[in-house]
């Protein structure tokens, strides 16, 4: 692929929990400001993908223990080997094989990888990489729900103890509404090594087309319990030159809170963009109307519907 991409990825959250921490509440920094980790938003990409039965090797995956039946997680080595087809890793002597097994897995293609497995270690520096993703409504509040259980606890059973009697309480915490805006840029050159090594042909425009169908599409599908009411709400891509560097795009993008529309604004973002229009190949931004007023110049921006896809 003969060109660099940046963009922007956002993701709305109303009553739901996009990325919790160990405590269950929203993710946040020292100064409360809450953010959403890259892990949050890769993860519905892969499930997805796996979805549609493309190898997706960093995902959790479950087996029966064989030594007493629980059920446990696969290790990276029992996943590799279960994707691959491979009877054991160990028996791998060929450094080249695993390589090339690894960047055909589509996450490990996008993402990179760490693989210290068996005498075969490979760091593997990913053709797409996020930041974090900060939440631009300064209006989100964690809201806490007591949760009654039909059961009762049967590890409490006694004659005198009457709380066994009870049904169990559970907690599920919800932000009201956020909105976490999430910078990425694709860098195809990071897999010239591994091309020369014969190990993949790169990063090519299909890989690219596969990530953006994803990218667009994937906090929406992704519907369990803490993540229903999370939904992709704006993208925005640069197709730029190989050799343009730009600054990190979320900065220059702002969110604000409206009665019946919500207003997202790229002007600045375009300022920059306007100015290095000569080595910019397009600009597409995608929105939900429904939801959001787009405040944008428009020149020589390509504008769509995120939720059909289509061109306004």
């Amino acid at each position: 692929m003969e060109k660099r991409v940046y963009g922007v990825l956002g993701i709305s959250s109303i009553m739901a929990n996009w990325n919790a921490d160990f405590t269950g509440y929203p993710k946040s920094m020292s100064d409360g400001t809450v953010y959403g980790s890259d892990k949050a938003l890769k993860y519905p990409m892969k499930k997805m993908w796996e979805n549609e039965g493309k190898k997706v090797l960093y995902i959790k995956s479950m087996k029966f223990s064989e030594k007493d039946g629980s059920l446990v997680p696969n290790s990276l080595k029992e996943r590799y080997e279960n994707i691959f087809g491979v009877k054991d890793l160990k028996d791998a002597k060929d450094s080249k094989e695993v390589l090339t097994n690894l960047m055909s897995a589509v996450d490990v293609k996008n993402f990179g990888a760490t693989f210290a497995e068996a005498k075969n270690n490979f760091s593997i520096t990913g053709a797409v990489q996020f930041g974090q993703g900060f939440n631009k409504y300064d209006g989100t509040v964690a809201e806490e729900q007591q949760i009654l259980s039909p059961f009762r606890d049967g590890s409490k059973d006694s004659e005198k103890n009457e709380e066994a009697k009870n049904s169990t309480l559970g907690t599920k915490v919800t932000s009201n509404e956020a909105h976490y805006f999430y910078p990425f840029v694709i860098n195809p050159l990071a897999y010239k090594e591994l091309v020369a090594l014969g190990v993949t042909e790169g990063y090519t425009e299909e890989d690219y087309q596969n990530f953006k169908r994803t990218a667009l599409v994937s906090a929406t599908a992704y519907a369990t319990n803490a993540k229903e009411g999370c939904e992709n709400e704006f993208a925005l891509f640069v197709e730029t030159d190989p050799e343009v560097y730009l600054p990190n795009l979320s900065e220059y993008i702002t969110f604000e809170k409206g009665d019946r529309q919500n207003t997202i604004d790229i002007s600045a973002c375009e300022k920059i963009l306007n100015e290095m229009r000569e080595k910019i190949k397009s600009i597409e931004v995608y929105y939900n109307p429904y939801t959001t007023k787009l405040v944008s110049e428009g020149k020589g921006v390509q504008v769509y519907n995120i939720v059909t896809q289509k061109e306004v």
